[in-house]
């Protein structure tokens, strides 16, 4: 059986297993040209080869493919990955990151790829992820202020992606929701205005001011029910109702 591309190694050239140290497999069902091979090219024969025989793996973490590296550190010894934290690939790197203790993630931390400091962010302690909430990268910021501690997050109020405002309002201290007034995005402005109705009531966008009125207390709602836009009025109203009954209720 046979899928993907035609079997050639990493450099392109035709497999030969008569030359394979590992020759003895073919017989006993545990690797074959075009299905599960070390040596080929497919990454996905190469993880076919480690799942069916993850006791080879040690022996093959300095191959010179990177994607036969990083399948075997997949599944080898986690006593032979710390050397592939210096790995010349980011995805062997990554992988020996994800694999090892989590007191090794902090060597690459200042990683030069990101898929790296993906795998760096997603295991670092909470209480050492500091200095991620500053990375280059928007995606990796946003896995560190999506772990953080919410006392860590004022540092990125002013975080130049609004995406990365938009988790920082939905998670960081109420106390501090204020200061996304006048953030230059509504959505983050919304997000705010979900959890800390009050400093939004006059906001400009209808979008925020509506979350007010969703979720606001009777003054904010109140207020709202001179708003300009129509269904800004009809959902302040509801809510003042909701209010209303719910006093009644507790009374």
């Amino acid at each position: 059986m046979t899928d993907g591309p035609p079997p050639v190694d990493w450099q392109g050239d035709p497999l030969d297993c008569s030359a394979c140290r590992f020759g003895h497999l073919p017989d006993q069902g545990k690797c074959g040209l075009g299905w599960a091979c070390v040596h080929d090219r497919y990454a996905k024969r190469i993880e076919r080869f480690f799942l069916i025989n993850p006791g080879l793996a040690d022996d093959c973490l300095g191959m010179p493919y990177f994607e036969t590296r990083m399948n075997a550190a997949r599944v080898a010894s986690v006593f032979r990955l710390a050397r592939l934290l210096s790995d010349p690939d980011p995805g062997v790197r990554a992988m020996a990151v994800l694999r090892l203790p989590v007191s090794h993630a902090q060597r690459r931390i200042r990683d030069e790829d990101r898929r790296v400091r993906i795998a760096v962010a997603h295991r670092l302690p909470v209480e050492e992820l500091l200095p991620m909430l500053g990375d280059p990268d928007s995606y990796v910021r946003s896995i560190a202020m999506r772990r953080a501690e919410p006392g860590m997050l004022p540092v990125a109020i002013h975080d130049a992606d609004p995406e990365i405002r938009r988790i920082v309002a939905r998670r960081i201290g109420a106390g501090w929701l204020d200061r996304f007034r006048n953030d230059p995005d509504p959505l983050v402005r919304r997000e705010a205005a979900g959890r800390r109705p009050g400093p939004f009531v006059e906001d400009g966008d209808l979008r925020v001011r509506h979350a007010v009125a969703e979720r606001g207390g009777m003054e904010d709602v109140t207020r709202l029910l001179g708003d300009p836009e129509e269904v800004i009025r009809e959902t302040a109203a509801l809510r003042l109702q909701q209010l209303k009954e719910g006093a009644d209720v507790d009374g």
